[in-house]
């Protein structure tokens, strides 16, 4: 039955001017407003092929978990691409997970990978593709 539908993805954000300015703007993506549905977002990923669902809730809590991500060839690269364009990384340093210092953890038994929070605090990341 659901086999063959289009489904996407969604999430919230506490500020959606803010939302659609850092995804459009700072991660330069097509990001649409439809103000005939609250003014959602809906955030335009590999054309019109995967498209994402961003909209205002005001008690909004942050993800504490990674819920976007996009895969790259070089994440180095888009690493300092992106803090170029004032994007914040994720440092960490655990016993679990350890990052250098541009936020990028390569080694610790996963793909290479930097995080970082959209203006709502949710968590997005960069990570390595095959080429």
């Amino acid at each position: 039955m659901l086999k063959d539908s289009k489904a996407f993805s969604g999430f919230s954000v506490n500020d959606i001017d803010a939302a659609k300015a850092f995804y459009g703007e700072t991660l330069g993506l097509q990001v649409d407003k439809n103000e005939e549905m609250g003014g959602m977002l809906t955030i335009h990923i590999n054309g019109n092929n995967n498209n994402i669902l961003v909209y205002p809730k005001p008690n909004h809590q942050p993800a504490t978990y990674t819920i976007l991500n996009f895969p790259v060839k070089d994440v180095e690269a888009t690493v300092k691409e992106l803090a170029a364009r004032g994007v914040k990384f994720e440092i960490y340093d655990s016993e679990y997970l350890k990052t250098d210092e541009n936020g990028v953890s390569k080694g610790n038994g996963g793909p290479t990978i930097a995080w970082f929070k959209d203006p709502a605090g949710n968590f997005l990341s960069v990570i390595e593709t095959e080429p």
